[in-house]
């Protein structure tokens, strides 16, 4: 690694969508849930319902990204592509978080809010599947360690700006529903405003020539990685420790609502998360120049094996803050190694299909978490059941990623 590192045009304009998608990010784990929480109450649901519903919401966004991802990854590496789809992702998750301010129903929300999610977990596999083409194997892992750090701290801007409209709304004569409305329109320009850059600088270097149909070059694909121990085996570990890291963040504010929590403290709490994120995310990248980053990886997916244990016993403002601020030490170091080494040991030219694939064992995986958050807590009616199942899979994940690095 380069002593003086310096970040190209390039490189800084695919950091950028990071600071911008990580917006939209911050708002679906903050506000979204609290103004779905508002539209549920009034309809009459209860807490638990509420926790359910949107747990199973999420869970149905993972199987549709899961099941078109590949597809759509494999398009992008046949042609110079992912810049158009990565555009077309953008907008129409534009459009959706904007639509969502202007509902009052409960279900047209959760509907409009899943179309916006998967636009957003689609823009992701063409954004990460660029990371080959943005920089090289020695650079990977401190790129995209940077893209994540100024993605937490770029997201607190729109996000401080909107919960000024949210928590005050009163006092500068609006209603809540017209300052959701503006808050919402803020993350939506940012997440546009922020792709611009990458939309103008980026420029595909790896195609892929065949002509074979989409699903059946996915298919050959997973017969190929399933002959590559090393991608095999991290793809197994990934889906089982980055669906215990997925579910806490997807459900954080959820849950702490449903326990009845104050929502302004879970607000500035997770905004905390975001401060915290940013230093630890450059931290790790830093490390990833004198450590390996398979030992980096490890220590971050046993420290998430706490943060999930932790979790179960949550019951209090106080010991929520101290998981916001865990999550933010180790979150962004997590996800930023996790997709540069897996961007190393992938053929490049096959990049936007490769991390389709690993979507399914990422967000798509998160369907398992979310799923039997919600189950657990439905059939035991005690939150803290449902909750009990992350810290196992994230374990599991830690044993197999072990296993794929002693992978020669």
């Amino acid at each position: 690694m380069e002593k003086n590192f310096k970040l190209t045009k390039l490189e800084k304009s695919w950091i950028l969508y990071d600071v911008g998608n990580s917006a939209f990010t911050l708002l679906i784990s903050t506000i979204f849930p609290i103004y779905f929480d508002v539209l549920a109450s009034s309809a009459g649901i209860t807490s638990e319902q509420y926790l359910t519903y949107w747990g199973y919401a999420i869970s149905f966004v993972t199987i549709i990204v899961a099941c078109s991802g590949p597809i759509l990854g494999a398009l992008s590496d046949r042609g110079p592509f992912k810049k158009r789809f990565l555009l077309s992702a953008v907008v129409i998750g534009c459009i959706s978080t904007i639509a969502l301010a202007i509902t009052s129903s409960w279900v047209v929300f959760l509907l409009v809010f899943m179309v916006a999610k998967v636009a957003y977990s689609l823009s992701l596999i063409f954004y990460d599947s660029m990371l080959v083409d943005v920089t090289d194997e020695y650079r990977m892992d401190k790129v995209s360690s940077f893209g994540y750090a100024f993605g937490y701290i770029g997201s607190v801007l729109p996000f401080a700006v909107s919960i000024i409209f949210v928590l005050f709304y009163e006092s500068m004569g609006l209603s809540f529903q017209m300052a959701i409305f503006i808050a919402f329109c803020i993350n939506a320009l940012w997440w546009f405003v922020m792709t611009l850059p990458i939309v103008k600088q980026y420029k595909q270097k790896y195609v892929v020539q065949e002509n074979h149909a989409s699903f059946i070059k996915v298919w050959q694909t997973l017969k190929e990685i399933s002959e590559n121990k090393k991608v095999f085996f991290f793809l197994i570990a990934f889906f089982f420790y980055i669906d215990g890291v997925y579910t806490i963040i997807d459900m954080a504010t959820a849950y702490g609502t449903a326990l009845g929590l104050d929502s302004t403290g879970l607000l500035l709490a997770l905004l905390v998360t975001q401060l915290v994120a940013f230093p630890f995310a450059i931290l790790f990248g830093r490390l990833s120049q004198k450590y390996d980053s398979e030992k980096l990886i490890s220590i971050c997916i046993l420290s998430y094996t706490g943060i999930g244990f932790y979790a179960i016993f949550l019951n209090s403002q106080f010991q929520f803050w101290t998981l916001a601020i865990l999550v933010g030490m180790f979150q962004g170091g997590i996800q930023a190694l996790s997709r540069s080494h897996f961007g190393k040991i992938i053929p490049e030219e096959k990049s936007g299909e490769y991390f389709g694939i690993l979507d399914i064992c990422g967000k798509g995986a998160s369907f398992i978490g979310t799923m039997l958050v919600s189950f657990g807590t439905q059939i035991s009616g005690n939150m803290s059941v449902g909750v009990s199942v992350i810290t196992p899979l994230i374990f599991i994940g830690f044993l197999f990623f072990r296993k794929s690095t002693k992978v020669i």
